[in-house]
Protein backbone atom coordinates (compact mmCIF):
# COMPACT_ATOMS: atom_id res chain seq x y z
CA UNK A 1 0.00 0.00 0.00
CA UNK A 2 1.34 3.42 -0.94
CA UNK A 3 2.16 5.76 1.91
CA UNK A 4 -0.08 8.83 2.03
CA UNK A 5 1.81 12.09 2.18
CA UNK A 6 1.29 14.27 5.24
CA UNK A 7 -1.18 17.11 4.59
CA UNK A 8 1.08 19.69 6.24
CA UNK A 9 4.02 18.59 4.08
CA UNK A 10 1.88 18.84 0.95
CA UNK A 11 1.12 22.48 1.75
CA UNK A 12 4.63 23.26 2.95
CA UNK A 13 3.58 24.53 6.39
CA UNK A 14 4.33 23.62 9.98
CA UNK A 15 1.81 21.75 12.12
CA UNK A 16 1.29 24.80 14.36
CA UNK A 17 0.72 27.32 11.54
CA UNK A 18 -2.26 29.67 11.73
CA UNK A 19 -5.16 29.91 9.26
CA UNK A 20 -3.70 32.87 7.36
CA UNK A 21 -0.40 31.08 6.71
CA UNK A 22 -2.27 27.95 5.65
CA UNK A 23 -4.44 29.88 3.21
CA UNK A 24 -1.54 31.82 1.73
CA UNK A 25 0.53 28.68 1.12
CA UNK A 26 -2.41 26.88 -0.47
CA UNK A 27 -3.14 29.73 -2.88
CA UNK A 28 0.46 29.88 -4.06
CA UNK A 29 0.53 26.13 -4.69
CA UNK A 30 -2.91 26.14 -6.31
CA UNK A 31 -1.81 28.86 -8.70
CA UNK A 32 1.33 26.88 -9.56
CA UNK A 33 -0.35 23.51 -10.16
CA UNK A 34 -3.74 24.59 -11.52
CA UNK A 35 -4.72 22.54 -14.64
CA UNK A 36 -5.23 25.73 -16.65
CA UNK A 37 -1.54 26.58 -16.21
CA UNK A 38 -0.43 23.01 -16.83
CA UNK A 39 -2.56 21.71 -19.75
CA UNK A 40 -2.35 18.02 -20.56
CA UNK A 41 -0.16 17.44 -17.50
CA UNK A 42 -1.60 14.59 -15.48
CA UNK A 43 0.99 14.93 -12.72
CA UNK A 44 0.15 18.61 -12.23
CA UNK A 45 -3.59 17.81 -12.10
CA UNK A 46 -2.97 15.11 -9.49
CA UNK A 47 -0.82 17.52 -7.49
CA UNK A 48 -3.58 20.17 -7.62
CA UNK A 49 -6.19 17.69 -6.39
CA UNK A 50 -3.83 16.52 -3.64
CA UNK A 51 -3.15 19.98 -2.22
CA UNK A 52 -6.85 20.88 -2.52
CA UNK A 53 -7.76 17.82 -0.47
CA UNK A 54 -5.16 18.73 2.15
CA UNK A 55 -6.38 22.31 2.38
CA UNK A 56 -10.06 21.29 2.63
CA UNK A 57 -9.20 19.23 5.70
CA UNK A 58 -6.78 21.60 7.47
CA UNK A 59 -8.82 24.79 7.00
CA UNK A 60 -11.68 23.25 9.03
CA UNK A 61 -10.80 23.39 12.78
CA UNK A 62 -12.70 20.19 13.65
CA UNK A 63 -11.28 18.21 10.74
CA UNK A 64 -7.81 19.55 11.47
CA UNK A 65 -8.09 18.44 15.10
CA UNK A 66 -9.20 14.97 14.00
CA UNK A 67 -6.33 14.75 11.50
CA UNK A 68 -3.78 15.90 14.08
CA UNK A 69 -4.92 13.12 16.40
CA UNK A 70 -5.65 10.23 14.01
CA UNK A 71 -3.95 11.19 10.75
CA UNK A 72 -5.47 9.93 7.50
CA UNK A 73 -7.30 7.20 9.44
CA UNK A 74 -9.71 9.87 10.67
CA UNK A 75 -11.17 10.13 7.17
CA UNK A 76 -10.79 6.66 5.67
CA UNK A 77 -13.64 4.19 5.33
CA UNK A 78 -13.31 0.85 7.06
CA UNK A 79 -14.84 -2.62 7.03
CA UNK A 80 -15.05 -2.86 3.24
CA UNK A 81 -18.51 -1.26 3.07
CA UNK A 82 -19.37 0.68 -0.07
CA UNK A 83 -19.99 4.39 0.23
CA UNK A 84 -23.38 5.01 1.67
CA UNK A 85 -23.94 1.27 1.96
CA UNK A 86 -24.04 -1.62 4.39
CA UNK A 87 -25.56 -1.72 7.84
CA UNK A 88 -23.91 -4.61 9.70
CA UNK A 89 -23.11 -4.75 13.42
CA UNK A 90 -25.62 -2.50 15.16
CA UNK A 91 -27.96 -2.30 12.20
CA UNK A 92 -29.32 1.14 11.57
CA UNK A 93 -27.16 2.78 14.24
CA UNK A 94 -25.34 5.61 12.49
CA UNK A 95 -23.08 8.17 14.07
CA UNK A 96 -21.71 11.45 12.79
CA UNK A 97 -18.19 10.94 14.16
CA UNK A 98 -16.17 9.53 17.03
CA UNK A 99 -17.72 12.09 19.37
CA UNK A 100 -21.21 10.72 18.69
CA UNK A 101 -20.03 7.23 19.61
CA UNK A 102 -18.78 8.39 23.01
CA UNK A 103 -21.88 10.49 23.54
CA UNK A 104 -24.14 7.51 22.79
CA UNK A 105 -22.21 5.13 25.07
CA UNK A 106 -21.54 7.46 28.00
CA UNK A 107 -24.51 9.78 27.67
CA UNK A 108 -25.00 13.40 26.73
CA UNK A 109 -27.78 15.96 26.64
CA UNK A 110 -30.21 16.34 23.82
CA UNK A 111 -28.50 18.27 21.08
CA UNK A 112 -25.50 18.62 23.40
CA UNK A 113 -22.79 21.09 22.64
CA UNK A 114 -19.89 18.73 23.49
CA UNK A 115 -17.41 17.22 21.06
CA UNK A 116 -19.37 15.95 18.06
CA UNK A 117 -22.66 16.97 19.63
CA UNK A 118 -24.01 18.93 16.69
CA UNK A 119 -25.09 17.64 13.31
CA UNK A 120 -22.65 18.86 10.69
CA UNK A 121 -24.18 21.22 8.19
CA UNK A 122 -24.28 20.01 4.63
CA UNK A 123 -23.35 22.35 1.83
CA UNK A 124 -21.11 25.42 1.70
CA UNK A 125 -20.64 27.11 5.05
CA UNK A 126 -21.65 30.69 5.84
CA UNK A 127 -18.79 33.17 5.59
CA UNK A 128 -16.78 34.11 8.64
CA UNK A 129 -17.56 37.17 10.76
CA UNK A 130 -14.88 39.86 10.70
CA UNK A 131 -13.67 42.41 13.25
CA UNK A 132 -12.53 45.98 12.63
CA UNK A 133 -11.15 48.22 15.40
CA UNK A 134 -11.88 51.94 14.99
CA UNK A 135 -10.43 54.76 17.10
CA UNK A 136 -12.46 57.98 17.26
CA UNK A 137 -12.26 61.25 19.19
CA UNK A 138 -14.50 62.09 22.15
CA UNK A 139 -16.03 64.87 20.04
CA UNK A 140 -17.01 62.33 17.36
CA UNK A 141 -18.47 60.08 20.04
CA UNK A 142 -20.51 63.03 21.32
CA UNK A 143 -21.94 64.14 17.97
CA UNK A 144 -21.80 60.88 15.98
CA UNK A 145 -20.39 60.77 12.48
CA UNK A 146 -20.46 59.08 9.11
CA UNK A 147 -17.14 57.76 7.90
CA UNK A 148 -15.67 55.40 5.34
CA UNK A 149 -13.40 52.45 6.07
CA UNK A 150 -11.48 50.17 3.73
CA UNK A 151 -10.96 46.49 4.51
CA UNK A 152 -9.58 43.49 2.64
CA UNK A 153 -12.30 40.86 2.59
CA UNK A 154 -13.33 37.81 0.61
CA UNK A 155 -16.16 38.57 -1.81
CA UNK A 156 -18.03 36.44 -4.33
CA UNK A 157 -15.98 35.65 -7.44
CA UNK A 158 -17.31 37.57 -10.44
CA UNK A 159 -15.76 35.16 -12.93
CA UNK A 160 -17.77 32.12 -11.80
CA UNK A 161 -20.53 34.08 -10.01
CA UNK A 162 -19.61 32.36 -6.76
CA UNK A 163 -20.13 28.79 -7.99
CA UNK A 164 -16.45 27.84 -7.87
CA UNK A 165 -16.69 26.18 -11.29
CA UNK A 166 -15.06 27.43 -14.47
CA UNK A 167 -17.59 29.42 -16.55
CA UNK A 168 -19.41 27.13 -18.94
CA UNK A 169 -19.00 24.13 -16.66
CA UNK A 170 -20.89 23.06 -13.58
CA UNK A 171 -20.84 20.81 -10.55
CA UNK A 172 -21.52 17.07 -10.43
CA UNK A 173 -23.05 14.86 -7.81
CA UNK A 174 -20.34 13.30 -5.68
CA UNK A 175 -19.76 9.71 -6.79
CA UNK A 176 -18.41 8.69 -3.39
CA UNK A 177 -21.46 9.59 -1.30
CA UNK A 178 -24.01 9.77 -4.13
CA UNK A 179 -24.87 13.34 -3.20
CA UNK A 180 -25.61 12.60 0.47
CA UNK A 181 -22.54 14.36 1.84
CA UNK A 182 -21.90 11.46 4.22
CA UNK A 183 -20.57 7.91 4.00
CA UNK A 184 -20.95 4.93 6.30
CA UNK A 185 -18.24 2.54 7.38
CA UNK A 186 -18.11 -0.53 9.63
CA UNK A 187 -15.84 -0.10 12.65
CA UNK A 188 -15.99 -3.09 14.92
CA UNK A 189 -19.46 -3.23 16.44
CA UNK A 190 -20.47 0.16 15.09
CA UNK A 191 -21.64 1.58 11.82
CA UNK A 192 -20.03 5.02 11.75
CA UNK A 193 -21.34 7.81 9.55
CA UNK A 194 -18.74 10.37 8.53
CA UNK A 195 -18.60 13.44 6.37
CA UNK A 196 -17.57 12.50 2.85
CA UNK A 197 -13.94 13.54 2.28
CA UNK A 198 -14.35 13.65 -1.50
CA UNK A 199 -16.88 16.50 -1.43
CA UNK A 200 -16.35 17.72 2.17
CA UNK A 201 -20.02 17.14 2.96
CA UNK A 202 -21.36 19.23 0.08
CA UNK A 203 -22.75 16.31 -1.89
CA UNK A 204 -21.26 17.69 -5.09
CA UNK A 205 -17.83 18.19 -6.62
CA UNK A 206 -16.29 20.62 -9.07
CA UNK A 207 -14.35 18.85 -11.83
CA UNK A 208 -13.08 22.06 -13.45
CA UNK A 209 -12.40 24.72 -10.77
CA UNK A 210 -12.59 28.41 -11.66
CA UNK A 211 -9.17 29.72 -12.74
CA UNK A 212 -9.68 32.92 -10.71
CA UNK A 213 -10.84 31.64 -7.32
CA UNK A 214 -9.58 28.03 -7.67
CA UNK A 215 -12.93 26.54 -6.73
CA UNK A 216 -13.51 28.66 -3.62
CA UNK A 217 -16.22 30.82 -5.22
CA UNK A 218 -14.68 33.90 -3.58
CA UNK A 219 -11.64 36.13 -3.89
CA UNK A 220 -9.94 38.72 -1.68
CA UNK A 221 -10.62 42.34 -2.62
CA UNK A 222 -10.36 45.69 -0.83
CA UNK A 223 -13.82 47.05 -0.01
CA UNK A 224 -14.82 50.62 0.91
CA UNK A 225 -17.71 50.70 3.37
CA UNK A 226 -19.78 53.57 4.76
CA UNK A 227 -20.14 53.40 8.54
CA UNK A 228 -22.52 55.47 10.66
CA UNK A 229 -21.27 56.08 14.20
CA UNK A 230 -24.25 56.95 16.45
CA UNK A 231 -23.92 59.71 19.04
CA UNK A 232 -23.10 58.41 22.51
CA UNK A 233 -20.85 55.48 21.59
CA UNK A 234 -18.21 54.49 24.12
CA UNK A 235 -15.09 52.34 24.12
CA UNK A 236 -16.23 48.75 23.63
CA UNK A 237 -19.37 49.68 21.69
CA UNK A 238 -19.86 47.17 18.88
CA UNK A 239 -21.47 48.13 15.57
CA UNK A 240 -22.70 45.28 13.38
CA UNK A 241 -22.79 45.52 9.59
CA UNK A 242 -24.90 42.59 8.45
CA UNK A 243 -23.60 40.71 5.43
CA UNK A 244 -20.37 42.72 5.20
CA UNK A 245 -18.11 39.95 6.52
CA UNK A 246 -16.32 37.28 4.55
CA UNK A 247 -18.23 35.80 1.62
CA UNK A 248 -19.39 32.21 2.02
CA UNK A 249 -17.75 29.54 -0.13
CA UNK A 250 -19.50 28.71 -3.40
CA UNK A 251 -22.39 31.10 -3.05
CA UNK A 252 -23.09 30.57 0.68
CA UNK A 253 -24.30 33.63 2.66
CA UNK A 254 -21.64 36.08 3.85
CA UNK A 255 -20.77 36.68 7.49
CA UNK A 256 -21.09 39.97 9.36
CA UNK A 257 -18.60 42.74 10.07
CA UNK A 258 -18.29 43.93 13.67
CA UNK A 259 -16.75 47.35 14.30
CA UNK A 260 -15.35 47.83 17.82
CA UNK A 261 -15.09 51.44 18.99
CA UNK A 262 -12.11 52.81 20.96
CA UNK A 263 -12.05 56.40 22.24
CA UNK A 264 -8.92 58.53 21.99
CA UNK A 265 -7.62 60.18 25.15
CA UNK A 266 -9.01 63.71 25.55
CA UNK A 267 -6.99 66.71 26.76
CA UNK A 268 -9.72 68.10 29.02
CA UNK A 269 -12.43 65.54 29.72
CA UNK A 270 -12.53 62.04 31.11
CA UNK A 271 -15.59 59.94 30.50
CA UNK A 272 -17.46 57.54 32.75
CA UNK A 273 -20.66 56.33 31.13
CA UNK A 274 -22.60 59.45 30.17
CA UNK A 275 -20.77 61.64 32.72
CA UNK A 276 -17.89 63.91 31.72
CA UNK A 277 -15.28 64.79 34.36
CA UNK A 278 -12.80 67.65 34.25
CA UNK A 279 -10.38 69.21 36.77
CA UNK A 280 -10.24 73.01 36.83
CA UNK A 281 -7.51 74.93 38.70
CA UNK A 282 -8.63 78.28 40.17
CA UNK A 283 -6.81 80.99 42.07
CA UNK A 284 -7.00 81.07 45.85
CA UNK A 285 -8.60 84.53 45.68
CA UNK A 286 -11.41 83.22 43.46
CA UNK A 287 -11.81 80.30 45.85
CA UNK A 288 -12.01 82.69 48.80
CA UNK A 289 -14.25 85.34 47.27
CA UNK A 290 -16.32 83.19 44.87
CA UNK A 291 -17.26 84.06 41.32
CA UNK A 292 -17.85 82.36 37.96
CA UNK A 293 -15.79 80.44 35.42
CA UNK A 294 -16.68 79.42 31.86
CA UNK A 295 -16.18 75.86 30.60
CA UNK A 296 -16.64 75.11 26.87
CA UNK A 297 -18.61 71.89 26.53
CA UNK A 298 -18.48 69.20 23.83
CA UNK A 299 -21.92 70.41 22.81
CA UNK A 300 -20.38 73.67 21.61
CA UNK A 301 -21.99 75.70 24.40
CA UNK A 302 -20.21 77.83 26.99
CA UNK A 303 -21.22 76.62 30.43
CA UNK A 304 -21.10 79.16 33.27
CA UNK A 305 -20.02 77.48 36.50
CA UNK A 306 -20.72 79.40 39.73
CA UNK A 307 -17.93 79.14 42.29
CA UNK A 308 -19.24 79.60 45.85
CA UNK A 309 -17.08 81.65 48.22
CA UNK A 310 -14.80 79.53 50.40
CA UNK A 311 -14.76 76.50 48.08
CA UNK A 312 -12.08 73.91 48.88
CA UNK A 313 -9.84 71.81 46.61
CA UNK A 314 -11.52 68.57 45.53
CA UNK A 315 -15.03 70.00 45.65
CA UNK A 316 -17.13 68.86 42.68
CA UNK A 317 -19.72 70.99 40.92
CA UNK A 318 -22.25 69.24 38.70
CA UNK A 319 -23.62 70.82 35.52
CA UNK A 320 -26.81 68.95 34.58
CA UNK A 321 -27.28 67.87 30.96
CA UNK A 322 -23.81 68.90 29.76
CA UNK A 323 -22.44 65.35 29.56
CA UNK A 324 -22.50 62.66 26.86
CA UNK A 325 -25.66 61.75 24.93
CA UNK A 326 -27.45 58.54 25.89
CA UNK A 327 -26.66 55.98 23.19
CA UNK A 328 -29.77 55.39 21.06
CA UNK A 329 -31.78 57.13 23.75
CA UNK A 330 -32.87 60.59 24.81
CA UNK A 331 -31.10 63.24 26.87
CA UNK A 332 -27.55 63.73 28.10
CA UNK A 333 -25.59 62.93 31.19
CA UNK A 334 -23.88 65.53 33.39
CA UNK A 335 -20.58 67.36 33.40
CA UNK A 336 -18.74 67.27 36.72
CA UNK A 337 -16.15 69.99 37.41
CA UNK A 338 -13.64 69.20 40.15
CA UNK A 339 -12.09 72.32 41.67
CA UNK A 340 -8.35 72.44 42.36
CA UNK A 341 -7.32 75.57 44.36
CA UNK A 342 -3.88 76.70 43.19
CA UNK A 343 -1.50 78.32 45.65
CA UNK A 344 0.41 81.20 44.03
CA UNK A 345 4.13 80.56 43.51
CA UNK A 346 5.21 83.98 42.19
CA UNK A 347 4.21 87.06 44.19
CA UNK A 348 5.15 90.71 43.77
CA UNK A 349 6.44 92.77 46.69
CA UNK A 350 3.08 94.49 46.98
CA UNK A 351 1.18 91.20 46.99
CA UNK A 352 3.41 89.82 49.72
CA UNK A 353 2.80 92.93 51.82
CA UNK A 354 -0.96 92.61 51.37
CA UNK A 355 -0.86 88.95 52.41
CA UNK A 356 1.22 89.76 55.49
CA UNK A 357 -1.31 92.39 56.50
CA UNK A 358 -4.08 89.85 55.99
CA UNK A 359 -2.15 87.29 58.05
CA UNK A 360 -1.84 89.74 60.93
CA UNK A 361 -5.62 90.14 61.03
CA UNK A 362 -6.38 86.39 60.99
CA UNK A 363 -8.29 85.08 64.00
CA UNK A 364 -8.59 81.44 62.97
CA UNK A 365 -12.26 81.75 62.14
CA UNK A 366 -11.35 82.24 58.48
CA UNK A 367 -10.00 78.66 58.22
CA UNK A 368 -11.98 76.54 60.69
CA UNK A 369 -10.68 73.22 59.40
CA UNK A 370 -6.99 74.03 59.89
CA UNK A 371 -7.66 75.80 63.20
CA UNK A 372 -9.59 72.82 64.49
CA UNK A 373 -6.89 70.40 63.35
CA UNK A 374 -4.05 72.24 65.07
CA UNK A 375 -6.21 72.61 68.15
CA UNK A 376 -6.55 68.83 68.30
CA UNK A 377 -2.78 68.44 67.88
CA UNK A 378 -2.21 70.82 70.81
CA UNK A 379 -4.62 68.89 73.03
CA UNK A 380 -3.00 65.57 72.08
CA UNK A 381 0.46 66.92 72.90
CA UNK A 382 -0.65 68.22 76.30
CA UNK A 383 -2.15 64.81 77.13
CA UNK A 384 1.16 63.13 76.30
CA UNK A 385 3.19 65.52 78.45
CA UNK A 386 0.95 65.46 81.52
Amino acid sequence: MATEMDYYEQLGVSRDCDGATLKSSYRKLAMKWHPDKNPNDGAAEAKFKSISEAYDVLKDPQKRAAYDQYGHAAFTQGGGNAAGGGQGGFAGAAFNDIGDIFETIFGGGQGGGGFGGQQQQRGPARGADLRYDMEISLEDAFHGKETEIEIDVSVGCDECEGSGAEPGTGVKRCATCQGHGKVRAQQGFFVVERTCTSCQGRGEVIENPCHVCYGEGRVDKPQALEVEIPAGVDSGTRIRLTGKGEAGARGAPPGDLYIFIHLERHDIFEREGTTLFTRVPISFTLAALGGEITIPGLDGEKHEIRIPAGIQSGKQIRQRGAGMPVLRGRGNGDMVVQIEVETPTKLSKQQRQILREFQETETGDETPNSSGFFGKLKDAWEDLTD
